[in-house]
């Protein structure tokens, strides 16, 4: 069963299960699936489906901080609320360690050595990493051993 397949069953369920908060996130990640889908004229795999929903991820951690900036407790509840639904597509998150050897391998393998090679070596992190491991923290341990 395809992730896109996974999500429609699920959204099917939380209609049985009259679950209205988790329903609305699930719907949200199905039309955000379905406008990449029609802008770019494809059916979505399911590398490209988390991709969407690692956006839709990004998104939510942002408007918490800032409906934290400005005290909306409501707001922050409704949004942890749909990322914790988000979450639950994601696969397990690397460790750091794990993080630390794809980025050596990479480093080895790309010949980086200064701040300059950085887009180079994280287009070549992007895919081994999608949705494993959070990209902007990764980014910072790849700017941290190219400066050090």
């Amino acid at each position: 069963m395809s992730l896109r397949d996974k999500v429609t069953e699920d959204m099917k369920q939380a209609m049985r299960d009259k679950a209205t908060a988790r329903l609305s996130t699930i719907r949200m990640l199905l039309a955000g699936i379905k406008q990449r889908e029609v802008d770019e004229r494809i059916i979505l795999d399911d590398a490209q489906v988390l991709t969407v929903i690692e956006r839709l991820v990004k998104q939510r951690r942002e408007s918490i901080v800032q409906f934290e900036k400005g005290a909306r407790p409501d707001l922050v509840a409704i949004e942890q609320a749909e990322l914790a639904v988000l979450l639950a597509y994601m696969p397990a998150q690397m460790g750091e360690a794990e993080i630390e050897a794809i980025i050596v391998a990479a480093i080895a393998q790309t010949g980086a050595k200064s701040p300059a090679d950085m887009g180079k070596l994280m287009a070549e992190l992007k895919p081994k990493l999608a949705g494993r491991a959070d990209m902007g923290r990764v980014s910072g341990l790849v700017k941290a051993r190219l400066t050090g």
